[in-house]
Protein backbone atom coordinates (compact mmCIF):
# COMPACT_ATOMS: atom_id res chain seq x y z
CA UNK A 1 0.00 0.00 0.00
CA UNK A 2 1.46 3.37 -0.97
CA UNK A 3 1.68 5.82 1.91
CA UNK A 4 0.25 9.28 1.32
CA UNK A 5 2.97 11.87 1.95
CA UNK A 6 0.37 14.31 3.32
CA UNK A 7 -0.23 11.89 6.18
CA UNK A 8 3.51 11.51 6.76
CA UNK A 9 3.96 15.28 6.69
CA UNK A 10 1.26 15.79 9.29
CA UNK A 11 2.67 13.05 11.51
CA UNK A 12 6.18 14.51 11.36
CA UNK A 13 4.87 17.98 12.09
CA UNK A 14 2.90 16.79 15.11
CA UNK A 15 5.85 14.75 16.32
CA UNK A 16 8.21 17.70 16.15
CA UNK A 17 5.86 20.13 17.86
CA UNK A 18 4.47 17.82 20.53
CA UNK A 19 7.27 15.42 21.33
CA UNK A 20 10.50 17.14 20.11
CA UNK A 21 11.48 14.14 18.00
CA UNK A 22 14.93 15.42 17.12
CA UNK A 23 16.89 17.36 14.54
CA UNK A 24 17.53 14.35 12.34
CA UNK A 25 14.03 14.49 10.81
CA UNK A 26 13.98 16.07 7.39
CA UNK A 27 11.05 18.43 6.87
CA UNK A 28 9.28 19.12 3.59
CA UNK A 29 7.51 22.45 3.03
CA UNK A 30 3.74 22.03 2.93
CA UNK A 31 3.40 23.70 -0.45
CA UNK A 32 5.74 21.06 -1.91
CA UNK A 33 4.25 17.83 -0.60
CA UNK A 34 4.11 14.70 -2.70
CA UNK A 35 0.49 13.79 -3.49
CA UNK A 36 0.27 10.18 -4.65
CA UNK A 37 -3.17 9.96 -6.16
CA UNK A 38 -4.46 8.06 -9.15
CA UNK A 39 -6.08 10.52 -11.52
CA UNK A 40 -6.59 8.34 -14.55
CA UNK A 41 -10.36 8.34 -14.98
CA UNK A 42 -13.46 10.46 -14.65
CA UNK A 43 -14.57 8.53 -11.56
CA UNK A 44 -11.21 8.85 -9.80
CA UNK A 45 -11.01 12.57 -10.44
CA UNK A 46 -14.46 13.09 -8.96
CA UNK A 47 -13.54 11.05 -5.90
CA UNK A 48 -10.36 13.08 -5.43
CA UNK A 49 -12.37 16.30 -5.69
CA UNK A 50 -14.41 15.14 -2.71
CA UNK A 51 -11.09 14.75 -0.93
CA UNK A 52 -10.29 18.41 -1.61
CA UNK A 53 -13.65 19.39 -0.12
CA UNK A 54 -12.83 17.18 2.88
CA UNK A 55 -9.62 19.13 3.46
CA UNK A 56 -11.56 22.40 3.27
CA UNK A 57 -14.26 21.17 5.66
CA UNK A 58 -11.72 19.93 8.22
CA UNK A 59 -11.75 21.69 11.59
CA UNK A 60 -8.35 23.17 10.72
CA UNK A 61 -9.91 25.27 7.95
CA UNK A 62 -13.62 26.08 7.42
CA UNK A 63 -14.62 23.46 9.98
CA UNK A 64 -14.09 26.17 12.54
CA UNK A 65 -10.51 27.23 13.16
CA UNK A 66 -10.22 30.00 10.58
CA UNK A 67 -13.40 31.45 12.12
CA UNK A 68 -11.94 31.01 15.60
CA UNK A 69 -8.73 32.81 14.59
CA UNK A 70 -10.75 35.73 13.27
CA UNK A 71 -12.78 35.90 16.47
CA UNK A 72 -9.68 35.83 18.67
CA UNK A 73 -7.89 38.49 16.61
CA UNK A 74 -11.00 40.69 16.65
CA UNK A 75 -12.09 40.02 20.25
CA UNK A 76 -11.89 43.77 20.98
CA UNK A 77 -12.48 43.15 24.70
CA UNK A 78 -16.03 42.09 23.77
CA UNK A 79 -15.38 38.38 24.18
CA UNK A 80 -12.94 36.56 26.43
CA UNK A 81 -10.96 33.37 25.91
CA UNK A 82 -11.13 31.27 29.09
CA UNK A 83 -10.06 27.90 27.74
CA UNK A 84 -7.01 25.87 28.63
CA UNK A 85 -5.73 25.61 25.04
CA UNK A 86 -2.73 27.90 24.61
CA UNK A 87 -3.01 28.11 20.83
CA UNK A 88 -6.17 30.28 20.73
CA UNK A 89 -4.99 32.17 23.83
CA UNK A 90 -1.85 33.24 21.98
CA UNK A 91 -3.99 34.66 19.16
CA UNK A 92 -6.35 36.31 21.66
CA UNK A 93 -3.39 37.96 23.42
CA UNK A 94 -1.71 38.96 20.12
CA UNK A 95 1.38 37.09 21.28
CA UNK A 96 1.67 34.14 18.92
CA UNK A 97 4.52 31.66 18.88
CA UNK A 98 5.72 30.61 15.46
CA UNK A 99 5.31 26.94 16.40
CA UNK A 100 1.62 27.38 17.29
CA UNK A 101 0.26 23.99 16.25
CA UNK A 102 -3.21 25.25 15.27
CA UNK A 103 -1.76 27.79 12.86
CA UNK A 104 0.73 25.28 11.50
CA UNK A 105 -1.94 22.66 10.85
CA UNK A 106 -4.17 25.18 9.07
CA UNK A 107 -1.28 25.96 6.72
CA UNK A 108 -0.65 22.24 6.13
CA UNK A 109 -4.32 21.47 5.55
CA UNK A 110 -4.68 24.38 3.14
CA UNK A 111 -1.74 23.41 0.95
CA UNK A 112 -2.84 19.80 1.00
CA UNK A 113 -6.16 20.83 -0.54
CA UNK A 114 -4.44 23.16 -3.01
CA UNK A 115 -2.18 20.38 -4.20
CA UNK A 116 -5.14 18.04 -4.68
CA UNK A 117 -6.89 20.72 -6.73
CA UNK A 118 -3.78 21.37 -8.82
CA UNK A 119 -3.58 17.66 -9.61
CA UNK A 120 -7.21 17.71 -10.74
CA UNK A 121 -6.69 20.76 -12.93
CA UNK A 122 -3.79 19.08 -14.71
CA UNK A 123 -6.01 16.20 -15.89
CA UNK A 124 -9.32 18.01 -16.24
CA UNK A 125 -9.63 16.81 -19.86
CA UNK A 126 -10.18 13.27 -18.53
CA UNK A 127 -13.47 14.32 -16.94
CA UNK A 128 -16.61 13.48 -18.92
CA UNK A 129 -17.42 16.46 -21.10
CA UNK A 130 -20.92 16.79 -19.62
CA UNK A 131 -19.45 17.36 -16.15
CA UNK A 132 -16.16 19.03 -17.01
CA UNK A 133 -17.19 22.65 -16.47
CA UNK A 134 -18.72 21.84 -13.09
CA UNK A 135 -15.67 19.91 -11.87
CA UNK A 136 -13.34 22.63 -13.12
CA UNK A 137 -15.49 25.29 -11.44
CA UNK A 138 -15.54 23.43 -8.14
CA UNK A 139 -11.78 22.92 -8.17
CA UNK A 140 -11.12 26.60 -8.88
CA UNK A 141 -13.62 27.63 -6.22
CA UNK A 142 -11.79 25.55 -3.60
CA UNK A 143 -8.38 26.94 -4.58
CA UNK A 144 -9.61 30.53 -4.69
CA UNK A 145 -11.37 30.22 -1.35
CA UNK A 146 -8.30 28.78 0.36
CA UNK A 147 -5.89 31.36 -1.00
CA UNK A 148 -8.25 34.13 0.06
CA UNK A 149 -8.35 32.86 3.65
CA UNK A 150 -4.57 32.40 3.72
CA UNK A 151 -3.98 35.92 2.38
CA UNK A 152 -6.26 37.43 5.03
CA UNK A 153 -4.66 35.52 7.89
CA UNK A 154 -0.95 35.37 7.01
CA UNK A 155 -0.54 38.65 5.14
CA UNK A 156 -1.13 42.33 5.87
CA UNK A 157 -4.55 43.60 4.76
CA UNK A 158 -5.09 44.81 1.22
CA UNK A 159 -6.16 48.17 2.66
CA UNK A 160 -2.65 48.74 4.07
CA UNK A 161 -1.84 50.15 0.67
CA UNK A 162 1.35 48.33 -0.30
CA UNK A 163 -0.22 45.24 -1.84
CA UNK A 164 2.49 45.08 -4.51
CA UNK A 165 5.18 44.91 -1.81
CA UNK A 166 3.63 43.24 1.23
CA UNK A 167 3.94 39.47 1.27
CA UNK A 168 1.09 36.99 1.58
CA UNK A 169 1.70 33.26 0.93
CA UNK A 170 3.40 31.19 -1.78
CA UNK A 171 1.26 30.68 -4.88
CA UNK A 172 1.46 27.06 -5.99
CA UNK A 173 -0.48 26.58 -9.23
CA UNK A 174 0.83 23.26 -10.51
CA UNK A 175 0.83 19.80 -8.92
CA UNK A 176 3.78 18.55 -6.94
CA UNK A 177 4.57 14.84 -6.89
CA UNK A 178 8.32 14.80 -6.36
CA UNK A 179 10.02 17.32 -4.12
CA UNK A 180 12.96 19.30 -5.50
CA UNK A 181 14.65 22.63 -4.90
CA UNK A 182 12.37 24.14 -7.52
CA UNK A 183 9.47 23.53 -5.14
CA UNK A 184 10.95 25.81 -2.48
CA UNK A 185 8.87 28.82 -3.44
CA UNK A 186 8.97 32.30 -1.91
CA UNK A 187 5.91 34.15 -0.69
CA UNK A 188 3.95 36.03 -3.33
CA UNK A 189 2.73 39.55 -2.74
CA UNK A 190 -0.72 40.34 -1.43
CA UNK A 191 -1.61 41.74 -4.86
CA UNK A 192 -0.50 38.60 -6.68
CA UNK A 193 -2.47 36.32 -4.38
CA UNK A 194 -5.60 38.47 -4.59
CA UNK A 195 -5.41 38.54 -8.37
CA UNK A 196 -5.14 34.75 -8.46
CA UNK A 197 -8.13 34.49 -6.12
CA UNK A 198 -10.15 36.74 -8.42
CA UNK A 199 -9.15 34.74 -11.49
CA UNK A 200 -10.12 31.44 -9.86
CA UNK A 201 -13.43 32.65 -8.43
CA UNK A 202 -14.51 34.63 -11.48
CA UNK A 203 -13.90 31.59 -13.68
CA UNK A 204 -15.65 29.35 -11.15
CA UNK A 205 -18.73 31.57 -11.12
CA UNK A 206 -19.01 31.31 -14.91
CA UNK A 207 -18.63 27.52 -14.87
CA UNK A 208 -20.66 26.44 -11.87
CA UNK A 209 -24.37 25.58 -12.03
CA UNK A 210 -26.98 27.18 -9.77
CA UNK A 211 -27.91 23.77 -8.37
CA UNK A 212 -25.22 21.45 -7.03
CA UNK A 213 -26.35 20.03 -3.70
CA UNK A 214 -24.30 21.41 -0.82
CA UNK A 215 -21.21 21.75 -3.03
CA UNK A 216 -20.07 24.98 -4.70
CA UNK A 217 -22.64 26.74 -6.89
CA UNK A 218 -22.41 29.84 -9.03
CA UNK A 219 -24.09 32.08 -6.46
CA UNK A 220 -21.67 30.80 -3.80
CA UNK A 221 -18.74 31.85 -5.99
CA UNK A 222 -20.28 35.28 -6.53
CA UNK A 223 -20.89 35.60 -2.79
CA UNK A 224 -17.26 34.83 -2.05
CA UNK A 225 -16.20 37.25 -4.79
CA UNK A 226 -18.20 39.97 -3.04
CA UNK A 227 -16.06 39.36 0.05
CA UNK A 228 -12.85 39.62 -1.96
CA UNK A 229 -13.91 42.82 -3.68
CA UNK A 230 -14.99 44.30 -0.35
CA UNK A 231 -11.54 43.66 1.15
CA UNK A 232 -10.02 45.33 -1.91
CA UNK A 233 -12.40 48.30 -1.56
CA UNK A 234 -13.72 47.67 -5.05
CA UNK A 235 -17.22 48.58 -3.93
CA UNK A 236 -18.89 48.61 -7.33
CA UNK A 237 -17.68 45.08 -7.98
CA UNK A 238 -18.64 43.98 -4.45
CA UNK A 239 -22.13 45.40 -4.97
CA UNK A 240 -22.60 43.65 -8.31
CA UNK A 241 -21.28 40.31 -7.05
CA UNK A 242 -23.53 40.42 -3.98
CA UNK A 243 -26.48 41.36 -6.15
CA UNK A 244 -25.78 38.47 -8.53
CA UNK A 245 -25.59 36.11 -5.58
CA UNK A 246 -28.86 37.36 -4.12
CA UNK A 247 -30.64 37.19 -7.46
CA UNK A 248 -29.62 33.64 -8.34
CA UNK A 249 -29.88 32.34 -4.79
CA UNK A 250 -33.40 33.64 -4.26
CA UNK A 251 -34.45 32.34 -7.67
CA UNK A 252 -33.31 28.94 -6.39
CA UNK A 253 -35.30 29.02 -3.17
CA UNK A 254 -32.99 30.83 -0.77
CA UNK A 255 -34.44 33.40 1.63
CA UNK A 256 -33.99 34.81 5.11
CA UNK A 257 -35.39 32.56 7.82
CA UNK A 258 -38.17 34.34 9.72
CA UNK A 259 -36.72 33.53 13.15
CA UNK A 260 -33.09 34.62 13.50
CA UNK A 261 -31.86 31.85 15.78
CA UNK A 262 -33.46 29.19 13.58
CA UNK A 263 -30.70 29.96 11.10
CA UNK A 264 -28.23 28.23 13.45
CA UNK A 265 -27.67 24.78 14.96
CA UNK A 266 -29.00 22.95 11.92
CA UNK A 267 -28.15 19.38 10.87
CA UNK A 268 -28.67 20.31 7.20
CA UNK A 269 -28.49 23.44 5.07
CA UNK A 270 -31.31 25.89 5.63
CA UNK A 271 -32.97 28.19 3.12
CA UNK A 272 -30.63 30.95 4.32
CA UNK A 273 -27.38 29.04 3.91
CA UNK A 274 -25.47 29.80 0.74
CA UNK A 275 -22.54 27.63 1.81
CA UNK A 276 -22.09 25.59 4.98
CA UNK A 277 -19.72 22.90 6.16
CA UNK A 278 -21.62 19.65 6.61
CA UNK A 279 -21.23 18.17 10.09
CA UNK A 280 -22.69 14.91 11.39
CA UNK A 281 -21.85 12.01 13.67
CA UNK A 282 -19.63 10.47 10.95
CA UNK A 283 -17.84 13.78 10.17
CA UNK A 284 -18.10 15.55 13.52
CA UNK A 285 -15.40 18.22 13.23
CA UNK A 286 -16.77 21.59 14.34
CA UNK A 287 -14.17 23.61 16.19
CA UNK A 288 -16.63 26.42 16.88
CA UNK A 289 -18.96 24.06 18.77
CA UNK A 290 -16.00 22.53 20.56
CA UNK A 291 -14.78 25.85 21.96
CA UNK A 292 -17.99 27.90 22.16
CA UNK A 293 -20.43 25.36 23.58
CA UNK A 294 -20.60 23.77 27.02
CA UNK A 295 -20.65 20.20 28.38
CA UNK A 296 -24.44 20.03 28.52
CA UNK A 297 -24.42 20.31 24.71
CA UNK A 298 -21.36 18.14 24.08
CA UNK A 299 -18.78 20.93 24.15
CA UNK A 300 -15.86 21.71 26.44
CA UNK A 301 -16.18 23.91 29.53
CA UNK A 302 -17.20 27.02 27.64
CA UNK A 303 -13.92 28.47 26.39
CA UNK A 304 -15.41 31.72 25.03
CA UNK A 305 -17.38 34.18 27.16
CA UNK A 306 -19.44 37.04 25.73
CA UNK A 307 -18.90 40.30 27.63
CA UNK A 308 -21.26 43.19 28.36
CA UNK A 309 -19.23 45.46 26.08
CA UNK A 310 -20.56 43.43 23.15
CA UNK A 311 -24.11 42.81 24.37
CA UNK A 312 -24.70 46.48 25.18
CA UNK A 313 -24.37 47.40 21.48
CA UNK A 314 -27.71 45.78 20.60
CA UNK A 315 -30.90 47.81 20.62
CA UNK A 316 -33.64 46.96 23.09
CA UNK A 317 -35.98 44.39 21.56
CA UNK A 318 -33.41 43.07 19.08
CA UNK A 319 -34.18 39.35 18.77
CA UNK A 320 -30.51 38.68 18.13
CA UNK A 321 -30.11 39.13 21.89
CA UNK A 322 -31.81 35.75 22.30
CA UNK A 323 -28.55 34.04 21.34
CA UNK A 324 -26.94 35.13 24.62
CA UNK A 325 -27.60 32.65 27.42
CA UNK A 326 -25.92 32.02 30.75
CA UNK A 327 -24.38 28.57 30.80
CA UNK A 328 -21.46 27.18 32.79
CA UNK A 329 -21.45 30.34 34.87
CA UNK A 330 -20.92 32.84 32.02
CA UNK A 331 -22.75 34.37 29.07
CA UNK A 332 -22.39 32.35 25.85
CA UNK A 333 -23.58 32.72 22.29
CA UNK A 334 -25.88 29.92 21.19
CA UNK A 335 -24.91 30.27 17.54
CA UNK A 336 -22.54 27.33 18.09
CA UNK A 337 -24.49 25.50 20.82
CA UNK A 338 -25.45 22.08 19.43
CA UNK A 339 -23.22 19.17 18.51
CA UNK A 340 -23.13 17.72 14.97
CA UNK A 341 -24.50 20.91 13.42
CA UNK A 342 -23.31 22.62 10.25
CA UNK A 343 -20.71 25.38 10.29
CA UNK A 344 -22.03 28.51 8.62
CA UNK A 345 -19.64 29.93 6.04
CA UNK A 346 -21.86 32.23 3.95
CA UNK A 347 -25.41 33.28 4.82
CA UNK A 348 -27.78 35.22 2.58
CA UNK A 349 -28.00 37.98 5.20
CA UNK A 350 -24.36 38.84 4.54
CA UNK A 351 -25.12 39.50 0.89
CA UNK A 352 -27.85 42.00 1.75
CA UNK A 353 -25.46 43.79 4.09
CA UNK A 354 -22.68 43.86 1.50
CA UNK A 355 -25.03 45.15 -1.18
CA UNK A 356 -26.31 47.84 1.19
CA UNK A 357 -22.84 49.05 2.12
CA UNK A 358 -21.50 48.99 -1.42
CA UNK A 359 -24.57 50.76 -2.81
CA UNK A 360 -24.27 53.38 -0.07
CA UNK A 361 -20.60 54.02 -0.80
CA UNK A 362 -21.27 54.23 -4.56
CA UNK A 363 -24.43 56.31 -4.23
CA UNK A 364 -26.43 53.69 -6.15
CA UNK A 365 -29.40 51.40 -5.58
CA UNK A 366 -28.58 48.31 -7.64
CA UNK A 367 -31.01 45.54 -6.62
CA UNK A 368 -32.41 47.63 -3.75
CA UNK A 369 -31.67 50.83 -1.90
CA UNK A 370 -29.33 50.59 1.10
CA UNK A 371 -32.25 51.53 3.33
CA UNK A 372 -34.37 48.69 1.93
CA UNK A 373 -31.66 46.11 2.51
CA UNK A 374 -30.85 47.29 6.04
CA UNK A 375 -34.52 47.43 7.00
CA UNK A 376 -34.92 43.91 5.61
CA UNK A 377 -32.27 42.74 8.10
CA UNK A 378 -33.79 44.76 10.94
CA UNK A 379 -37.35 43.60 10.33
CA UNK A 380 -36.28 39.96 10.69
CA UNK A 381 -35.11 40.66 14.27
CA UNK A 382 -38.13 42.78 15.25
CA UNK A 383 -36.42 46.17 15.04
CA UNK A 384 -38.17 49.28 13.71
CA UNK A 385 -37.39 50.45 10.19
CA UNK A 386 -34.93 53.29 9.80
CA UNK A 387 -35.84 56.35 7.75
CA UNK A 388 -32.23 57.36 7.04
CA UNK A 389 -28.82 55.74 7.14
CA UNK A 390 -25.18 56.51 7.78
CA UNK A 391 -22.18 54.34 6.91
CA UNK A 392 -21.55 53.83 10.62
CA UNK A 393 -25.07 52.46 11.07
CA UNK A 394 -24.62 50.05 8.15
CA UNK A 395 -21.34 48.78 9.57
CA UNK A 396 -22.88 48.34 13.03
CA UNK A 397 -25.79 46.38 11.56
CA UNK A 398 -23.25 44.18 9.81
CA UNK A 399 -21.26 43.69 13.00
CA UNK A 400 -24.26 42.59 15.04
CA UNK A 401 -25.90 40.43 12.37
CA UNK A 402 -22.69 38.51 11.65
CA UNK A 403 -21.28 38.55 15.19
CA UNK A 404 -19.28 35.47 16.28
CA UNK A 405 -19.09 34.19 12.69
CA UNK A 406 -15.55 35.39 11.90
CA UNK A 407 -16.25 38.65 10.05
CA UNK A 408 -15.50 41.54 12.40
CA UNK A 409 -11.70 41.53 12.23
CA UNK A 410 -11.72 41.52 8.43
CA UNK A 411 -14.17 44.44 8.44
CA UNK A 412 -11.93 46.32 10.88
CA UNK A 413 -8.94 45.76 8.60
CA UNK A 414 -10.66 46.90 5.41
CA UNK A 415 -12.15 50.00 7.10
CA UNK A 416 -8.79 50.87 8.73
CA UNK A 417 -10.12 50.63 12.25
CA UNK A 418 -8.65 49.63 15.59
CA UNK A 419 -8.99 46.70 17.95
CA UNK A 420 -8.77 47.20 21.71
CA UNK A 421 -6.39 45.03 23.66
CA UNK A 422 -8.17 42.39 25.72
CA UNK A 423 -6.13 42.94 28.88
CA UNK A 424 -5.93 46.72 29.13
CA UNK A 425 -7.96 49.69 27.92
CA UNK A 426 -4.78 51.69 27.26
CA UNK A 427 -3.67 49.71 24.21
CA UNK A 428 -5.20 49.54 20.75
CA UNK A 429 -4.00 47.71 17.67
CA UNK A 430 -4.20 49.47 14.33
CA UNK A 431 -5.70 47.53 11.43
CA UNK A 432 -2.21 47.02 9.95
CA UNK A 433 -0.41 46.16 13.17
CA UNK A 434 1.94 43.18 12.59
CA UNK A 435 0.44 41.52 15.66
CA UNK A 436 -2.87 41.28 13.81
CA UNK A 437 -1.26 38.89 11.30
CA UNK A 438 -0.45 35.24 11.94
CA UNK A 439 3.19 34.14 11.69
CA UNK A 440 4.46 31.88 8.96
CA UNK A 441 4.71 28.50 10.76
CA UNK A 442 8.22 27.77 12.01
CA UNK A 443 7.98 24.33 10.41
CA UNK A 444 7.74 26.00 7.00
CA UNK A 445 10.50 28.49 7.76
CA UNK A 446 12.82 25.62 8.69
CA UNK A 447 11.93 23.62 5.60
CA UNK A 448 12.00 26.40 3.02
CA UNK A 449 14.83 28.98 3.05
CA UNK A 450 12.96 31.06 0.45
CA UNK A 451 10.32 32.11 2.98
CA UNK A 452 10.46 35.42 4.85
CA UNK A 453 8.85 35.66 8.28
CA UNK A 454 6.23 38.28 9.08
CA UNK A 455 7.34 41.38 10.93
CA UNK A 456 7.51 40.98 14.68
CA UNK A 457 8.08 37.23 14.65
CA UNK A 458 11.82 37.12 14.01
CA UNK A 459 13.43 35.19 11.14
Amino acid sequence: MRFNYIQLSLILSACIMLFSCGDQLELTPAQSVDQEIALNSDANIKRVLIGAYANMRDEEFWGGRTILYAEMLGANNEIRWEGTFNQPREIYNKSIFTNNSFITNTWLRSYSAINVVNNILEVIDLVDEADRDRILGEALFIRGAIYFELAKLYGLPYSEGNANINLAVPLVLSPTREVSEEDLLPRNTVEEVYQQVLEDLETAEDLLPASNGFFARNYVASALLSRVYLQMERFEDARDAANRSITVATENGKSLIDDYMSAFNNPADTQEDLFAIQVNAQDPDNAMHLFYSTPDFGGRDGDVTILDAHINQYEEGDERLEQFVERAGEIRTDKWRDQFRNVKVIRLAEMYLTRAEANFREGTSIGATPLEDINRIRARVNLPAKSSLSLEEILMERKLELAHEGHYIHDIKRTRGEIQDNNTTDLQYNFDDPRMVLPIPQREMDANPELVQNSGYGG
